[in-house]
């Protein structure tokens, strides 16, 4: 508001510095007195714009910077205003925002002919003492042509480089001056942090999310390309959309009250939307009427340097493995921009991606959008997201508004990130027992992605920590089990998510969906027939109780069949974190003679948003194998599990309509998956024996929860 008031005064010091001494005078003689009154008269003559008046002729500019003669009339007559004044406002602000993008533009160009002049430099050097690359002694002049050459090749790409930006400056001066809307290139409301870009750093190799070097594949197939941008497409509409969205995501990192404000509980922050509207103009155009908005901020200090966070952003394969929960798949339509100077800093990603919630009731959210990485400070990253369906006119049912994170380097080693979640999304498809979790943030809000982040790295921390803990294992087995567990997961949250294995739809009601595919191996999967079966109840207690009554062995016998022969013993566990909900165990029947028979590999997964158990048996003599230290990869896993999700209705003590399973007093939602080998053969048929033994299988399975909790 600073600066739209500062915009008015301009425009009335044009205004008063155009007109004439009759216009500003009301009476005039030559005595001194009568020269003070005039001059009081003139200064009543100075008119500052209201509030009401700047905002609707901002509105007007957005609509057309260049209005004829009638509509300033229709627009001064509207406000109150003589046609001078409106003339002379919008003057005034195409002047501004030309000066603004040229300040802008220069900047970049004197950083590119910076570059160019200390390369002559290098070159001039280069010529005068030329020196074998062999030996390292002066060279013979024959030889000088040959680096010459080089020098001269890498000289005339740089000049092409500095050309290509120049005509990329031209294109938006000349939109400035056929009235485009600029908001895009020159930043809004003038924040001008955004504008450093002298400060590239050296590309570190980013540790990703296999933690020791040896990756194991991605179990998320990539998305397949599902839009093209033609060689004609003015790819500079990507970063002018891109730098817009940094402008905003930066503001909305450091902006404090009224923008953002605490929820009841004080642990989260929500996006004042009447606020947001008044200080950002539409970005990717208005929200559609049947439109919710999701917007939540979340800080927290993350044991991952920037540099390797960064790259893992950046990265779309470590990006999906850092967050197998949120993410189905992804892919990268197209490398618009690498970057400068061998790092990150000015990356242009086009990208898609599918975000999931691991409950059949919620289809995944598909969004294309381009992700830009910006060097803010020395010290400090951005990376945005903004979606471009709008610029391609596609039809979609979310879209993700300016969000992503900053990255601030902290002197221990750790970062210290702010993230931003704001989308806006069709609910008239959202199930309603999941809307009030999207509602909440809950599901995909900011406190989601940092929570998983943290998981991730203190597991990391963990894993190369040379202290002793209680699984009594050396790091070499640590690693494999934990590399056979995060495949487990990912397995089990792609499971929930149809769209990311060819599935089949067998049967669909309101509350279960059972799907089957055929597996030739190939992922770490069993060969043959593979039936899944997964259904969402609603159930009376909270999540904390239903995770503590679901992780005691003790209580595997009323839910868990191989249990039934006899009690579950657990063999060994790994802590991931200093929760008690975030640990790796495995378990043996009491009943099974040692080292021959089925083992039971779990992973629990717990934080703020939720929890998750996954389980898979696994025979002996191959888990004894990966806990000697040996190579997981090989070793055929079919996990099934439990996703808990928090009720988040505002009034838990009271039924609601359209819970699963029953009302009054409940606070969970329970998601059950199950996957079973129906044949070896892939070419087998799927039998009406094997979709009825699942349905009875995941029956039994909640009714024997429900009876555990009683």
């Amino acid at each position: 508001m600073e600066n739209i008031r500062e915009m008015g005064l301009i425009g009335e010091t044009y205004e008063l510095e155009s007109r004439s001494g009759s216009d500003n005078i009301e009476a005039g003689s030559g005595d001194d007195h009568n020269t003070s009154e005039t001059k009081s008269s003139k200064r009543k003559k100075y008119h500052r714009h209201t509030t009401f008046q700047i905002q609707e002729l901002e509105s007007s500019f957005k609509d057309n910077p260049h209005p004829d003669e009638k509509a300033r009339l229709e627009l001064g007559k509207r406000l109150a205003l003589e046609g001078k004044q409106v003339k002379f406002w919008f003057q005034n602000r195409r002047t501004q925002m030309k000066t603004q993008l040229e300040r802008h533009e220069n900047s970049i160009l004197k950083q590119e002919n910076e570059k160019l002049r200390i390369e002559n430099i290098t070159m001039k050097e280069a010529m005068r003492n030329p020196t074998c690359e062999t030996c390292g002694s002066q060279a013979i002049l024959g030889e000088v042509p040959i680096e010459h050459h080089h020098l001269m090749i890498e000289n005339a790409r740089l000049k092409e480089e500095l050309s290509r930006l120049g005509i990329l400056a031209s294109k938006f001066l000349t939109r400035s001056n056929n009235g485009s809307t600029l908001e895009l290139a020159v930043g809004r409301n003038e924040f001008s942090g955004f504008n450093s870009m002298d400060n590239p750093s050296t590309m570190i190799p980013s540790l990703g999310l296999d933690f020791f070097g040896d990756r194991v594949s991605n179990s998320f197939p990539v998305m397949p390309p599902q839009m093209s941008v033609d060689a004609p497409f003015d790819k500079s509409v990507f970063l002018e959309l891109a730098l817009a969205a940094t402008d905003e995501l930066i503001k909305l990192a450091q902006v404090d009250s009224p923008l953002w404000v605490r929820n009841l509980d004080g642990n989260r922050e929500s996006l004042n939307l009447e606020e947001y509207a008044k200080t950002f103009p539409p970005c990717i155009g208005v929200k559609p009427a049947h439109f919710v908005t999701e917007a939540t901020r979340a800080s927290e200090n993350v044991m991952i340097n920037s540099t390797e966070l960064i790259e893992t952003l950046m990265d779309v394969n470590q990006w999906t493995e850092m967050f197998p929960w949120n993410i189905g798949r992804a892919s990268i339509v197209d490398v618009i921009s690498p970057g400068m100077s061998g790092s990150r800093n000015g990356a242009l990603q086009l990208m898609q991606a599918e975000f999931q919630i691991l409950s059949p009731l919620v289809a995944p959210r598909q969004v294309k959008f381009v992700r830009f990485c910006k060097q803010h400070k020395e010290d400090t990253w951005a990376v945005v997201d903004v979606s471009v369906d709008t610029l391609f006119q596609l039809p979609v049912n979310c879209r993700r508004l300016p969000s992503g994170c900053i990255v601030q380097d902290m002197p221990n080693g750790c970062s210290k990130v702010t993230w931003v979640e704001h989308t806006e999304y069709d609910e008239s498809n959202i199930h309603q027992l999941y809307q009030p979790i999207l509602r909440s943030g809950t599901a995909f809000g900011a406190q989601k992605w940092v929570a998983d982040l943290r998981k991730q790295c203190e597991l990391f921390s963990v894993m190369m920590s040379s202290a002793s803990d209680n699984s009594g294992l050396p790091p070499s087995s640590k690693k494999s089990m934990v590399k056979l567990a995060q495949r487990m997961t990912r397995n089990f949250c792609s499971v929930i998510c149809s769209t990311v294995h060819k599935w089949e739809v067998v049967q669909s009601s309101e509350n279960m969906r059972i799907m089957v595919r055929k597996s030739m191996g190939n992922s770490g999967e069993p060969s043959g027939i593979i039936l899944s079966a997964t259904t969402t109840v609603w159930m009376p207690v909270s999540p904390h109780h239903l995770l503590e009554f679901l992780q005691n062995v003790n209580n595997r016998a009323h839910w868990d069949g191989l249990s039934r022969d006899g009690p579950m013993q657990p063999m060994l566990h790994i802590p991931k974190s200093q929760d008690f909900g975030n640990t790796i165990s495995l378990l043996r029947s009491t009943t099974m003679p040692a080292g021959n028979g089925m083992l039971i590999l779990q992973e629990t997964c717990s934080d703020e948003s939720g929890s998750m158990i996954v389980h898979a048996g696994v025979e002996a003599a191959y888990m004894n194998a990966v806990v000697g230290g040996g190579d997981p990869s090989g070793v055929a896993i079919l996990p099934s599990g439990f996703a808990i999700a928090p009720d988040c209705f505002p009034d838990s003590g009271e039924a609601h309509e359209g819970r699963l399973g029953g009302g009054g007093g409940g606070q969970s939602l329970l998601t059950v998956v199950f996957q079973m080998l129906v044949s070896n053969t892939p070419a087998a048929q799927l039998t009406i024996e094997s979709v009825e033994t699942v349905k009875s299988l995941i029956a039994r399975t909640l009714q024997g929860i429900k009876n555990g909790l009683q």
